[in-house]
C-alpha cells in the first residue's frame, strides 16, 4: 500500500516515516494488514533527503489542490496521515494565509482521500488549541465544548469536523488525533506560541539559557514525541467500527509546569553528571495571552480505551531525547536554574 505523510519534512513527520519504515506494514482498506510499498512525503520544505527506496519527497504547498492531488495519486490502496499546518504563533499573525494553508490545506487533502473512492484511512493531527474560553474544564475531554480562542484553534476544529463529517458520508475512514504539546523537539525555537514547552527542556540540556515566556506556574498538558508517532499509528490502526459519531480522540498527557520541568531537569542532571543551562525569565504578555487560552490539563480515557499509549513518565520522555539527540558536554552551560 501507499502512504501519504503532508508535513512529512518536519519533525513529527520524518519520526513518523521512519516509524513505518521499521513497521512495514500497515491496515489496509480491505481491512487486512497490507506491506507498505511507498512513502510520499509532502512538506513545502525538506532540511534533508531520505534515501530509503520506498521514501518519495514532494516539496510544495498543500493550499495548491493539483499539488496535493498530485501526491495521493488514484492508488485505492492508501492511507494519509495529515499533519501539514501553520504553527500558532504564525497563525494569529497571518490571518489570511492560516486560513488558506490549514483550512483550504485540509480541504485539498480530504477531497483527495475522498476521491481515490474507497475507505481510504485518514488521520488527522488535531490540537487541544480546540478547546478554549470559559467553557473549559479542568481535565478537558472528548466531551468539552470546543470553543478555540486562537486562529490555529479554530482551523483544527474546522477540520475535525470536516473528519467526521467525510467519515459520516463513507467518503473515507476519518480519525482525528487531538495532540497535546509535544516534547522535547530538537533544533531552534520556532513560532508555535508552544515553543517555549520544549525549549525549557531543549535549551538547558544543550547548556543555553532558556528564555521562558510564561509564568513558572503555568501548567500545559504534555506528552513525548514517540509516543505521539505511537499514537498516530496506533489510531490508524483502529477498526472503523469502534468509532462512535465523533472521531476526534484526545491524547492523554502529563500536567506540566516550567517549576516541574526543571525539577525533573535537575534530577535527571544529577543521576547523569550533566550540566545545565538556566531557565531565566522572559515574560512575554503576547505568549501568556494566547496560552491563557488552552487547557491546562486534558484527559484521554477514550484513546487509552482504544489501546492508544499512555505516555511515560516526564524524566523518561527527557531520557528519550537524551538517547535520540544527545546533550551538552559536560563542563559546558551552568548548574541548575533559578
Amino acid at each position: 500500500m501507499k502512504i501519504i505523510i503532508t508535513g512529512g519534512g518536519g519533525f513529527l513527520g520524518s519520526q513518523l516515516c521512519e516509524k513505518l519504515l521499521q513497521r512495514g506494514f500497515l491496515t489496509g482498506p480491505s481491512g487486512a494488514p497490507e506491506p507498505i510499498e511507498q512513502i510520499v512525503l509532502l512538506d513545502a520544505h525538506f532540511a534533508r533527503t531520505n534515501t530509503e527506496a520506498r521514501v518519495a519527497q514532494i516539496t510544495g504547498d498543500i493550499s495548491e489542490r493539483e499539488v496535493v492531488f498530485s501526491a495521493v495519486g488514484k492508488e485505492p490502496a492508501t492511507s494519509i496521515f495529515h499533519l501539514a499546518s501553520m504553527v500558532s504563533g504564525e497563525c494569529e499573525l497571518r490571518y489570511d494565509d492560516a486560513l488558506r494553508v490549514n483550512l483550504d490545506g485540509g480541504r485539498n487533502v480530504f477531497e483527495a482521500a475522498r476521491a481515490l473512492g474507497g475507505r481510504a484511512r485518514v488521520v488527522f493531527a488535531s490540537s487541544i488549541a480546540c478547546f478554549g474560553g470559559g467553557v473549559m474544564q479542568d481535565p478537558n475531554t472528548d466531551a468539552t465544548k470546543l470553543a478555540p480562542q486562537t486562529t490555529y484553534g479554530m482551523t483544527k476544529a474546522i477540520c475535525e469536523l470536516l473528519v467526521n463529517d467525510h467519515s459520516r458520508k463513507g467518503h473515507f475512514d476519518g480519525r482525528s488525533a487531538r495532540l497535546p504539546t509535544v516534547i522535547v523537539r530538537p533544533g531552534k525555537p520556532n513560532a508555535a506560541a508552544s515553543s517555549w514547552a520544549s525549549g525549557m527542556f531543549r535549551e538547558p540540556l544543550n547548556g543555553e539559557p532558556c528564555l521562558l515566556p510564561v509564568r513558572r506556574q503555568q501548567s500545559h498538558p504534555m506528552t513525548g514525541y514517540r509516543t505521539v508517532v505511537e499514537s498516530l499509528v496506533a489510531l490508524h490502526e483502529v477498526a472503523s467500527e469502534r468509532f462512535n459519531d465523533d472521531r476526534a480522540i484526545g491524547l492523554p498527557a502529563h500536567r506540566v509546569t516550567p517549576v516541574l520541568a526543571e525539577v525533573t531537569l535537575q534530577e535527571l542532571a544529577r543521576e547523569r553528571g550533566l550540566r545545565l543551562g538556566r531557565i531565566e525569565d522572559a515574560f512575554d504578555p503576547r505568549i501568556q495571552a494566547i496560552v491563557d487560552n488552552w487547557p491546562v490539563s486534558v484527559e484521554g480515557g477514550r484513546a487509552l480505551a482504544l489501546g492508544l499509549p499512555m505516555p511515560p513518565p516526564l524524566k523518561e520522555i527527557i531520557a528519550q531525547y537524551l538517547e535520540d539527540f544527545g546533550a551538552a558536554p559536560v563542563g559546558r552551560g551552568q548548574e541548575g536554574g533559578q
